[in-house]
């Protein structure tokens, strides 16, 4: 017999509370064989970046159960409960099943059919690229879209309409990871990957609440640091004191935005005490500064470093910080055996979001902490395919597949011709970023925005500011998606989805791997997969471009589809995308993926990370580090060709000069800080139960009861100070608006800080409807992680509920 549903609960909630407090989970194997399942069938996980593997269990074809899979090289068989659950939602009752539109936004939803819904696309965006121009149309994608889709988008947007009007959420939360890679290294994405992990013997932690963010790569920390308690160090540095604290030799807890003077600080520290590695900074490191970048030389970084000392910054950091315990980060991060750092949302997050990334690698190039096992700096990822999708797929503004910048004439001309349009097509200005693409949707320049599974509506910061655009009538909105969320409430066209396992296609996670999963079983009724949707949607818009006159465009579309027609929708189709992205366009590039084709992919379960240029290397399981003669076959390639001895090869294409830099950054506080009439600072973050818009988690009831709504987490001594006891209603507020959160009172966030969830769909709760959009220059990611605002207890009764996602569109 199975569990009950009361069993069942409880051990949700206690294996939830086991990855808070750093105990060891365990697999989750008798719930899936008490579901009697009939067959299991292997895919990837479709929550986070950390791309666990698991088996889709299912009973008379329906899905009833999923598991990990033990012997992956990502996960070990281990799952945290929104991986365990998310069979939940593949035939929930709320699904989208039918194509939706209205011709106005103050008119009720109609069922349509695909034709009809098709040609309204069609006729829309075409009439818009004639009457206006192709910059009046946009594409705003995700790294929750499957490699396949987000590279035909985006074919069809450039290669089809002239538009580089190409964006996704990732540029929310990795765009500066991109950055930091770029500049430091020349070269996106890691240099490492995962199995660094127990080779490791320093952690350093930083903007990341890993325990709750990705339990199961915390669980691999966890697992290293219990199995060498007295050689294993970890540093978690923090403005909160999060679960992932708990396994922490040092935390470092300082004033919001001030990490900067931190970990300027600790390279201080490492030159000071001669803890750099100096063969390491002579044959492979310059030093830059500046845009346009030059260069310096070691004394004069030493020099600017002197600003930092561990007084200084101790000065600027506050909290818990002491000039013995920056000594001691540095030091504990300069002689252990191998350093591995690891962050995510809280340094990239930020209006110097790039320059914080710089510094996180300054300190492991100035230590030579890379390129040798267990040593990387390590950025982790967000979402389940923001790297292969959006990084490597060509789903930013700027960028075009495999990592090539739009603005480079050779590289663009590369992929018009491998795409067999006429040179020109392609525009070589980069296209809007997120944030300029919605302020471009609220002043009426964008005419015709196509959004795929995202909700923007509710994930951008300051996001009823750009609500207000969304809801013009003059925009003619496409959603495609598989439930109602905040943005399908303002579409004209709505267009539903199938889901993950209803479809086949490749997800890249935040180590270069490549995970292949495939259809099992069939989306709900008239659900069709996106690739599906977007060839369909192309041959109409040709049509349509024939019908106003321009052959061009029309000739374009259909050249850009040509190699997908007559393929079947759930295999034989996203496979050809595939291998045309693969062989063509990611070939002779850093993320070659030629030898990855989907019979390689299925041969490897645990897929492929590239550098993979040939069969032979891919079915080996690829590249484990980047850059390593012997390990890495490009690094032997391009080492033998430019002459280069020793053991490292770095041939990122963004560094001609095959060197890695070392930037002098200076710290910089956040865009808005606290003041006399906003005291606070006012972070974001995520829980462990909900995933981003909880879309998708809110419509699964064990995680729901879990974390029914979103809180405030208030330090002790503000809480005590302004009267505020546990579960309190407490105001929000800031320049941009107010919110009402029930009060969580403990020593978490730093004193003078607040810290609120931003999962809950509850207007009154919707975190982002008070965080500014402001951005970083570099990356253009804005600053979801520092705000000011002010605080109050909200006096008498108000009625506190969990937001119930299911309604009628």
């Amino acid at each position: 017999m199975g569990m009950t549903r009361r069993q069942f609960i409880k051990r949700t909630a206690a294996l939830t509370a086991a990855s808070l407090v750093g105990v060891e989970l365990p697999k989750i194997e008798k719930a899936a064989q008490a579901a009697d399942v009939e067959e299991w069938h292997p895919g990837v996980c479709r929550f986070c970046g950390v791309g666990c593997r698991v088996y889709l269990g299912l009973k008379k074809g329906k899905p009833v159960a999923i598991k990990g899979i033990p012997e992956s090289a990502t996960n070990k068989g281990y799952l945290c409960m929104k991986g365990m659950l998310f069979y939940r939602i593949i035939h929930h009752p709320e699904r989208l099943t039918k194509p939706l539109y209205r011709e106005r936004k103050d008119q009720p939803f109609r069922e349509i059919s695909w034709e009809e819904a098709l040609r309204i696309a069609a006729r829309k965006f075409a009439e818009t690229v004639v009457k206006y121009g192709p910059d009046a149309t946009a594409y705003y994608g995700s790294g929750q879209a499957l490699t396949e889709e987000t590279y035909l988008f985006q074919k069809i947007m450039r290669g089809g309409l002239g538009t580089n009007n190409v964006e996704g959420n990732p540029r929310l939360c990795m765009a500066s990871a991109v950055g930091g890679y770029l500049t430091s290294f020349g070269a996106d994405e890691p240099i490492g990957s995962y199995a660094d992990i127990e080779k490791a013997y320093c952690f350093f932690i930083i903007g990341s609440n890993m325990a709750e963010c990705h339990p199961v790569i915390f669980r691999r920390v966890m697992n290293r640091k219990f199995a060498k308690p007295n050689e294993v160090k970890v540093i978690n540095a923090d403005p909160r004191v999060s679960p992932t604290s708990r396994i922490a030799d040092l935390h470092l807890q300082f004033r919001p935005g001030t990490d900067l003077a931190l970990l300027n600080a600790m390279a201080y520290v490492i030159i000071e005490e001669g803890l750099y590695d100096q063969e390491f900074i002579q044959k492979y490191c310059k030093f830059k500064i500046g845009k346009p970048p030059k260069d310096v030389t070691f004394e004069e970084y030493k020099e600017f470093l002197k600003q930092y000392t561990p007084e200084r910054a101790a000065e600027i950091c506050g909290g818990n910080i002491t000039p013995e315990k920056i000594r001691t980060a540095a030091r504990w991060f300069a002689t252990s055996k191998a350093t591995m750092s690891l962050w995510t949302m809280g340094i990239n997050q930020r209006s110097r979001g790039v320059w914080a990334n710089n510094l996180i690698h300054n300190l492991h190039l100035l230590t030579g902490q890379l390129c040798k096992p267990g040593a990387d700096s390590f950025s982790l990822t967000g979402q389940p395919n923001a790297c292969g999708g959006v990084r490597e797929g060509g789903g930013l503004c700027h960028i075009l597949p495999a990592h090539r910048p739009v603005k480079i004439d050779k590289l663009r001309h590369q992929v018009e011709d491998l795409w067999g349009i006429p040179r020109g097509t392609i525009p070589p200005k980069p296209g809007y970023h997120t944030i300029a693409m919605f302020r471009a949707v609220n002043q009426g320049k964008i005419k015709a925005l196509w959004v795929n599974c995202t909700s923007p509506a509710q994930s951008l910061p300051n996001c009823d500011f750009y609500r207000k655009g969304l809801a013009r009538e003059d925009l003619f909105l496409v959603v495609t998606d598989i439930f109602p969320t905040k943005t399908t409430e303002l579409a004209n066209l709505v267009l539903p989805t199938a889901f993950h396992f209803e479809k086949t296609g490749v997800y890249g996670c935040t180590e270069r791997r490549s995970q292949l999963t495939v259809k099992v079983v069939d989306p709900p009724r008239e659900a069709k997969p996106e690739v599906w949707i977007v060839r369909e949607w192309a041959l109409r818009m040709a049509e349509e471009f024939e019908r106003l006159g321009d052959r061009r465009r029309a000739e374009n579309l259909r050249i850009c589809v040509k190699p997908f027609l007559g393929k079947e929708e759930g295999y034989e189709l996203p496979k050809a995308i595939w291998e045309e992205y693969t062989q063509k366009l990611t070939k002779g590039r850093d993320n070659d993926l030629s030898g990855a084709t989907y019979e390689v992919l299925k041969q490897r379960p645990d897929g492929v990370q590239w550098p993979a240029p040939t069969k032979e290397h891919a079915l080996k399981g690829g590249t484990y580090k980047k850059f390593v003669r012997g390990i890495d076959p490009l690094a032997e390639e391009e080492g033998r060709k430019l002459g280069i001895s020793g053991p490292y090869v770095f041939y990122g294409p963004a560094h001609k000069d095959h060197k890695l830099y070392l930037w002098l950054r200076p710290y910089k506080g956040a865009a808005e800080e606290p003041d006399a009439e906003y005291p606070f600072y006012l972070s974001t973050g995520r829980v462990i139960d909900h995933w981003h818009t909880s879309s998708m988690t809110g419509r699964i009831p064990e995680l729901l009861r879990a974390n029914p709504y979103a809180y405030v987490e208030i330090n002790p001594k503000d809480a005590a100070r302004l009267g505020i006891k546990p579960n309190d209603m407490v105001e929000i507020e800031t320049r941009r608006g107010k919110i009402v959160l029930p009060a969580k009172v403990y020593e978490g966030p730093i004193q003078g800080m607040v810290f609120i969830y931003w999962h809950d769909m509850a207007e009154e709760r919707m975190a982002n409807r008070v965080t500014k959009d402001a951005f970083d220059p570099g990356s253009k990611e804005p600053e979801f992680k520092i705000c000011a605002c002010r605080i109050r207890k909200v006096s008498g009764p108000r009625p506190l509920k969990p937001y119930v996602v299911g309604h009628k569109i």
